[in-house]
């Protein structure tokens, strides 16, 4: 692979997309997959490639068991490399104009029931408060205002873990979340997640070292907050609920995003709220709502 073009690239990704480090590195690693075909099989370098030695090299993918969500990012990351590189005058045209990719599975995220959210949540809170006074309570009310900010909110944990002190306006009861493409946006939070969030910040000063900055959230080391750490809590709060599916914290995401849909909020909101840059993004929560009815009333109607 030409090392300086892919540099440039990276560069392109990262200053004038926007694109996040976590898609920057997944399309670099899609770019170096193409180049070791190419390399394998004979087809020239990147700047040789037609379209059909695509439709190969894809064909070969799916040949050897990708799913399609792969093969479909794979096709993206092409498609934004050559476009870049054409309008850049590397290649002469743009082999991946005509690219298609075959469309993702669409599966129905697993969720949990609003019975199981409350479970969880009132399990964790009642932990919270026979931790002893100190650090120890501290800990244990970060906790409960991560999940409960997590339930709330909807957001992504990249994007709580990102929250500073001065993303919360108690006021307003509401978050600015800097989400994808570093579009920032405002979500409300309820009554519970507003009083967990305060509890925890009266209590913020007994974790936070200096290398916290203005994070809102830290880990036990005083600095800002690892997503790792978020994800094992959220499995550890939910196990507490023995019937409650093995969820992270993109199963809260799931959840909110559900339970909104079903007690009447229209679809456009909820987009709004989720950060999605597509309408067809936040649709598949519909089917998620449209599941779990025709399941309660195959179960309950007599002649269903």
């Amino acid at each position: 692979m030409q090392p300086e073009l892919v540099t440039q690239w990276e560069h392109h990704l990262r200053v004038a997309r926007n694109a996040s480090p976590h898609t920057t590195r997944a399309y670099l690693g899609d770019l170096n997959h193409l180049a070791d075909y190419l390399e394998r099989t004979g087809s020239g370098g990147l700047q040789q490639v037609d379209v059909r030695t695509l439709r190969r090299w894809l064909a070969g993918m799916h040949a050897a068991g990708a799913e399609r969500a792969t093969m479909q990012r794979r096709a993206a990351a092409v498609r934004v490399f050559y476009a870049w590189a054409h309008a850049a005058g590397h290649v002469p045209h743009d082999p991946a104009a005509g690219l298609r990719s075959p469309q993702a599975d669409r599966t129905l995220p697993a969720t949990l029931e609003v019975d199981q959210a409350r479970r969880a949540l009132e399990a964790l809170s009642a932990w919270a408060l026979s931790q002893e006074e100190g650090v120890g309570r501290a800990a244990a009310h970060r906790d409960v205002a991560i999940v409960e900010a997590l339930y709330a909110s909807g957001m992504r944990v990249g994007e709580l873990c990102g929250l500073d002190v001065d993303s919360l306006d108690r006021d307003r009861q509401v978050l600015r979340v800097r989400g994808k493409g570093d579009k920032e946006r405002t979500v409300p939070l309820g009554g519970p997640a507003v009083r967990a969030l305060e509890a925890w910040l009266a209590q913020r000063h007994l974790l936070a070292a200096p290398a916290a900055g203005g994070a809102l959230f830290v880990g036990d080391r005083g600095a800002r907050i690892d997503q790792r750490v978020v994800r094992r809590l959220v499995h550890r709060t939910l196990a507490r609920v023995p019937d409650a599916p093995d969820l992270g914290p993109h199963g809260l995401r799931h959840a909110m995003a559900t339970h909104l849909l079903e007690g009447g909020a229209d679809l456009r909101s909820v987009q709004e709220l989720l950060g999605h840059s597509s309408l067809a993004t936040t649709q598949i929560y519909t089917h998620v709502s449209n599941e779990r009815l025709r399941a309660a009333y195959t179960q309950a109607h007599p002649r269903a």
